[in-house]
């Protein structure tokens, strides 16, 4: 099925977005270091309190606060998007950007080769680029070792994902 593009403006995390970025960010009721060397996360992969301040081991959440913590940052990392992000995509491509930009930050996806790939309507090449991102507190995740596999199973994910998109 062939995905229609879209100003970007236009597009909004779906629903089967925001619930997949729930069950990949694997909610949890107490601040937990998600991968040695990491900071603390809380609730669906918050790093952050509601004030700005960062996630402190002992902190607790439920999961209606964690899932409106979400929503927020989500909102956050759209509006950050829509800046940076100049060429139409499909619903599947902006809600992969999206949860790529949760993960990441948002600073981080604008500045990336995958957004500069984006806008300038290499969409394949974009995908491809999905894949580069595993790394996690200074640490190759693709490293035999490295405890954070899971980070790369995710990252090819992502780049699969969007790859299937392109038809």
């Amino acid at each position: 099925m062939r995905h229609p593009r879209l100003a970007i403006a236009s597009l909004a995390l779906s629903a089967v977005g925001l619930v997949g970025l729930t069950l990949e960010e694997h909610y949890t009721d107490r601040a937990v270091i998600p991968v040695p060397g990491d900071v603390p996360t809380l609730g669906f992969g918050s790093t952050k309190r509601e004030d700005g301040s960062p996630v402190q081991m002992g902190d607790t959440i439920t999961p209606p606060k964690a899932l409106a913590r979400t929503l927020g940052h989500i909102q956050k990392d759209e509006a950050g998007l829509k800046r940076c992000v100049t060429a139409p995509l499909n619903q599947v491509e902006y809600d992969i950007l999206v949860k790529f930009a949760y993960q990441y930050g948002t600073g981080a996806a604008c500045k990336s080769t995958l957004v500069k790939l984006i806008n300038a309507g290499r969409y394949t090449e974009a995908c491809e680029q999905y894949a580069r991102w595993t790394f996690v507190a200074g640490k190759d995740c693709a490293a035999p070792g490295s405890g954070c596999r899971g980070v790369v199973t995710r990252a090819n994910e992502r780049r699969d994902m969007c790859m299937e998109a392109q038809s």
